[in-house]
């Protein structure tokens, strides 16, 4: 009789390492993904004339760091090291301009995706924030978000670009 408990008992652990077990294999693997650097494309009444300055730079960087930082946060995806990328387009800060070749570069890299962060500025007050995720294999457009920024400063960007994965990358389902 003392031995039905001990049978339970055991078989109790045994069916729930199992099911641990399962749950943990069932569990998908992060996306490997290559985000680029964030791009500035000023379409302002002044791009003629003021051209981008450090400090345009300097908000491009914090916004690019803030995405990077939450993305990783996230578990749901792995970085893939840009650093190294010995492209013209990217090196120009124009990969917004070369028809998805982001993906090609982040097939290189090994990624899954590709993912490039752009700040559109409207006038001195008015910007857009985009991204856009490219499948790295074929190149499809595999999500595009928007957000704009009216009366604000470009300091404002890493806000934008903030809002953009918390409330639209990040709570979306897999």
């Amino acid at each position: 009789m003392q031995r039905v408990p001990f049978i339970l008992a055991s078989a109790m652990v045994v069916t729930g390492f199992a099911v641990a077990t399962a749950d943990q294999s069932t569990a998908p693997a992060p996306i490997r993904l290559a985000v680029f650097p964030f791009e500035l494309e000023d379409f302002s009444a002044a791009a003629a004339y003021i051209p981008p300055d450090d400090i345009d730079r300097e908000q491009l960087r914090l916004s690019t760091e803030e995405v990077r930082r939450l993305i990783a946060q996230s578990g749901r995806y792995q970085l893939v090291d840009v650093g190294a990328v010995n492209d013209e387009a990217a090196k120009a800060g124009k990969l917004r301009d070369c028809g998805g070749c982001e993906a090609k570069i982040a097939a290189g890299l090994d990624a899954d995706q590709s993912m490039i962060g752009i700040v559109t500025r409207i006038s001195r007050t008015d910007y857009a924030v985009t991204y856009k995720i490219r499948d790295a294999r074929s190149g499809a457009l595999v999500d595009v978000e928007q957000t704009d920024l009216r009366a604000g400063a470009n300091s404002a960007w890493s806000r934008g670009a903030r809002w953009l994965i918390q409330r639209r990358l990040l709570e979306q389902p897999n």
